[in-house]
Formats: C-alpha cells, sequence, structure tokens
C-alpha cells in the first residue's frame, strides 16, 4: 500500500522485452535505500515488484496486463517517473490510500498556470468518472490529488508548488496520458450499497455513512 507522496522522480534507464512483458530498469537514489528483491515500488502509480537492484538502479518486471491498463507500456529511456516505496507501519499517512492497482489512463485536457501553481484538467472514461468526486482524493501518475472540480467527462486539480517540484508534473503537456486510481473507498461503498444484504442492511449503511458526512 502507499500513500501517493512521492519521495523521488528517477529516470528509465532501460526497457527490454522478456517473455509476453518486458523488464523496466529506473535509476533512482533515494527509493533504494533499504530495497531488496521482492519489495514494491510504485512507478507512476502502478505497484510492481523489485526483480534486481544495483546500487544505482532497480528493475521490475512490467506485465502484459500492466502494460495494457497503464501508460508503462508507453515508456521509453529517458523518460522521468514518480517513485513511491510501499509504506511502513510506522510511516506518516500523509495522503490517502493508494494501492498502486491503476484503474485506466486519462489525459491531460487543459494546463493552466497562475503565479502560485498549476492548474490541470484531464479527462477520464465514465467508468472512472464515476467515482470521482469533487474534494475527493485520486491517485494521479501515483501522486495524491484533490479533486477542485468534475464535469460529465473529467475532473479539474490543482497543483501547489510543493507538489509541481517533487513530481513529473512539470513535463506534463496537454494530450500527455497519466494513470488513474481512485479513491478505493468509493469502489466499496458502491459494492456494499449495491450488494448489501437486502433493504435494511442498505438502509442502515446509508444512515451510517450519512452521519458521519460521506453523503
Amino acid at each position: 500500500m502507499f500513500t501517493g507522496l512521492i519521495e523521488e522522480t528517477g529516470l528509465v534507464k532501460s526497457i527490454r522485452p522478456k517473455g509476453e512483458g518486458s523488464l523496466l530498469e529506473v535509476a533512482a537514489r533515494v527509493v533504494l535505500e533499504d530495497t531488496r528483491i521482492g519489495d514494491s515500488i510504485s512507478i507512476n502509480g502502478a505497484c510492481q515488484t523489485v526483480t534486481a537492484v544495483t546500487g544505482k538502479s532497480f528493475t521490475v518486471f512490467v506485465s502484459r496486463i500492466t502494460s495494457s491498463v497503464s501508460t508503462l507500456g508507453t515508456f521509453a529511456p529517458g523518460l522521468r517517473v514518480n517513485l513511491e516505496r510501499a509504506m511502513t507501519p510506522n510511516s506518516r499517512f500523509g495522503g490517502h490510500i493508494v494501492q498502486g492497482h491503476v484503474d485506466g489512463a486519462g489525459i491531460i485536457s487543459s494546463l493552466s498556470k497562475d503565479q502560485e501553481g498549476l492548474e490541470a484538467g484531464i479527462e477520464v472514461s465514465p467508468s472512472i468518472m464515476r467515482y470521482i468526486t469533487a474534494k475527493g482524493s485520486a491517485a494521479v501518475d501515483g501522486i495524491s490529488l484533490t479533486v477542485v472540480s468534475v464535469s460529465d467527462n473529467g475532473f479539474t486539480l490543482y497543483l501547489i508548488p510543493e507538489t509541481l517540484n517533487k513530481t513529473t508534473i512539470s513535463d506534463w503537456k496537454k494530450g500527455s496520458r497519466v494513470n488513474i486510481e481512485v479513491d478505493i473507498l468509493a469502489k466499496y461503498v458502491e459494492k456494499m450499497l449495491n450488494t448489501g444484504a437486502g433493504k435494511t442492511g442498505d438502509d442502515e449503511l446509508k444512515k451510517a455513512l450519512a452521519e458521519n458526512g460521506f453523503l
């Protein structure tokens, strides 16, 4: 599990075909500390298992499934990527619950700078948009972000200088594809409401959610 707080940006060193997937090597520094084979690292929001570690890089196997649902299949050497190690029990939880399971890709539809930060619009499919709400959380390329506003086909973010300086957001351009992971809590709530134990159970759940400010 991750928090969506990026530890550093790494650099794609190489991508080599292997079987039905590929071996992705990423140059890094911070995330290599205490990292061993078998550990998990989020790369642009996709949880990947480390298969090799050197003093200056790590390697993961990117499956064809991961390539099909995320942007990892389009990576090329020289690309900057957001990196975060899996959280530990004593970690501060500063973002939101991020599993590293990408739900799909979004498209950067607009970028507007001001004196302080950057407003970004992202277009997504209806299957993703159903879980996005204003003031809610979403992970975009692995970054925990708060949604400012929503429309029928997308949502808007406002990115502060701290986030811009620590992530690859400055590399975004209109038309760029980004990985999206919706808040897992929204999925659980939907499932409970749709498959709860009868009307009484649904009514009790809705009441509890309303009392706690979720509805």
